[in-house]
């Protein structure tokens, strides 16, 4: 039997609903912040879907924080779909997105930097990040308390583009 295909393609307007509950369940299990329906309406242009077999199995997204620097957000796989490999190649997809618009950094806060170590990122001081923190973070309701580790990947292959 062949294995299932797994399609990586920009998200529509129909996949907010399945977007948000994917979202939603991974906010409830306290893996990433929530985020509303509304927001992914305004936000949909920067999610990048893996669908297998029609089903929504893995999220993520790419935010542009100033001329140099994005951030992948909200990303998720579903639990039927753990361990195949589709995070590494939603935030794959990610990356080469940010590679194509010109952005010399990729940042994210994340629970699982291990993850995103793989991938070569590194951990870095939020300090590092002014227009996370100011633009969004300052917003958050865990701005006092944060409690995700940020990480960083240098797209020019500088040291300290920070």
């Amino acid at each position: 039997m062949p294995e299932p295909v797994v399609a990586l393609r920009a998200a529509r307007l129909a996949d907010v609903p399945a977007i948000h509950a994917l979202l939603r369940e991974q906010a409830a299990a306290g893996n990433l912040l929530p985020r509303t329906q509304e927001n992914l309406v305004r936000h949909v242009r920067d999610f990048v879907v893996a669908e297998r077999d029609g089903v929504l199995a893995a999220v993520g997204a790419l935010e542009i924080m100033g001329p140099d620097l994005g951030e992948v957000r909200s990303l998720a796989v579903a639990p039927a779909f753990h361990r195949q490999g589709l995070g590494e190649r939603v935030t794959r997809a990610l990356l080469e997105q940010a590679r194509a618009v010109g952005l010399k950094r990729v940042m994210a806060l994340t629970y699982v930097p291990g993850f995103f170590a793989r991938l070569g990122f590194e951990v870095v001081s939020k300090d590092d990040l002014p227009e996370k923190v100011w633009q969004v973070c300052v917003k958050c309701y865990k701005f006092n308390r944060c409690d995700e580790i940020a990480v960083m990947l240098r797209l020019d292959g500088s040291a300290d583009a920070a």
